[in-house]
């Protein structure tokens, strides 16, 4: 490896040290069901998100629930304590498209319907302070600019 890919290798070690996260690869559930579970969690407590997944009915929220564990074990390897009550937060759920299976379907008069069976990759982040929503930001910005007319 050359000296300048090292620099930056060690360089993103370095800024990976203060970040807690847990990352789930090929995940074959659709990108949006996933989401639809991200957004309910996104910016809790993390306890309390735990709650909220394993009581969801929705079969993506047992693989999210699997990786919040992940992501507070990770923690207390990296920081060497338990995280206590109210003190961990979701602070970001990132779900991406994966990979996309292509089948093909019988239709009528010899054609053949595409079947797309998607996939996600999602990195969930865990910290000990509570995330800044910018929709939170731009709701009360409009909410003033409504009271200021």
């Amino acid at each position: 490896m050359g000296k300048r890919k090292r620099l930056a290798a060690e360089a993103r070690k370095e800024a990976n040290k203060g970040v807690y996260f847990a990352k789930l690869n090929s995940c074959p559930t659709s990108p949006r069901k996933m989401r639809q579970v991200a957004d309910l969690v996104r910016g809790m407590e993390a306890y309390k998100a735990l709650n909220v997944l394993k009581f969801n009915t929705r079969e993506a929220s047992t693989r999210l629930e699997k990786l919040l564990k992940s992501a507070i074990a990770n923690y207390e390897a990296k920081t060497g304590t338990r995280p206590e009550e109210n003190t961990l937060f979701v602070t970001s759920v990132m779900v991406d498209s994966a990979m996309m299976a292509k089948r093909l379907r019988t239709a009528p008069q010899g054609r053949g319907y595409r079947i797309r069976k998607r996939s996600n990759h999602v990195t969930l982040e865990v910290g000990t302070t509570v995330p800044n929503s910018e929709k939170k930001n731009r709701n009360t910005a409009s909410l003033n600019k409504v009271e200021n007319q």
